[in-house]
């Protein structure tokens, strides 16, 4: 008997302008979703954000779909062992950019020990790559958010323009 496959969730996070005002979300494939906002903020902190409020909505084994090759490359290269390891510097030895996200993001990773990601070129239509890119783009410029079992039924502008 083969073992259930994992949960999967698309995860993005977009700003208008960077810094500027962000959104980030995420939708699993049964059609929830969840999404919020900051007021100011960086596109690569709404990459991170998202990641980590996905993996806190979803137990179990879970595969974690981006666009980000910024959260992607941390896990694949383990960036956060040597991170840890340096007390939270890069290798530089300067402080690693965006810690206040980083830090509690690799430790419900490592914590759980069953949440594996994947990456996915962005705006190649991949139809759950767009939705929670529309999704996050209009958190950022609603500066709202929301949550759901199924998708809402407009998702924002079709032009992107936070992005």
């Amino acid at each position: 008997m083969s073992e259930p496959a994992p949960q999967v969730v698309y995860t993005d996070g977009a700003c208008s302008g960077n810094p500027g005002p962000g959104g980030w979300a995420w939708v699993d494939t049964t059609g929830a979703w969840a999404s919020g906002a900051e007021r100011h903020s960086t596109n690569q902190k709404m990459e991170l954000r998202a990641a980590l409020e996905a993996i806190r909505s979803h137990p179990g084994e879970l595969l974690v779909v981006s666009d980000s090759t910024y959260v992607i490359n941390c896990f694949r290269d383990r960036w956060w062992v040597r991170w840890r390891a340096n007390g939270w510097r890069n290798a530089k030895k300067e402080p690693v950019i965006n810690r206040e996200l980083w830090e509690p993001l690799v430790e419900e990773v490592i914590g759980r020990g069953d949440v594996k990601f994947e990456w996915v070129k962005g705006h190649s239509d991949d139809p759950l790559n767009d939705v929670v890119d529309r999704l996050a783009v209009a958190a950022a410029m609603t500066q709202s958010g929301g949550s759901g079992t199924e998708l809402p039924t407009t998702l924002g502008p079709p032009d992107r323009p936070y992005r």
